[in-house]
């Protein structure tokens, strides 16, 4: 029914930056939430950043004045734009959408199949 693509992952230097893509397409009547999260190597899934249908933001304190949060409501894509990133960003970032379906408008959760970024030092 609706589908995430992500994109924008890879391997960045510690300082570097980065910038995520999670693009989505379906049966979608409209999106509700955006946003990201991440799951490092023997941890549990947490949220980064999250933002609503009329652009306010929330962000995990770790990555505030870092990450920014963005969407392009036209186009149902979400964007993390991430700076002076560290090995302890170091995770797999997952997008996440609510989103109400066509015709039933049901509200539907879905995930992304998540895009690895890695921090060296």
């Amino acid at each position: 029914q609706v589908q995430l693509v992500e994109s924008g992952g890879g391997l960045v230097q510690a300082g570097g930056y980065l910038r995520l893509s999670c693009a989505a397409s379906g049966s979608i009547d409209s999106i509700n939430t955006m946003a990201w999260y991440r799951q490092a190597p023997g941890k549990q899934r947490e949220m980064v950043a999250t933002i609503t249908s009329i652009g306010s933001t929330n962000y995990a304190d770790s990555v505030k004045d870092r990450f920014a949060i963005s969407r392009d409501t036209a186009k149902n894509t979400v964007y993390l734009q991430m700076s002076s990133l560290k090995p302890e960003h170091t995770a797999v970032y997952y997008c996440n959408v609510k989103t109400r379906v066509r015709v039933t408008l049901r509200l539907l959760e879905v995930w992304g199949q998540g895009t690895l970024v890695t921090v060296s030092s």
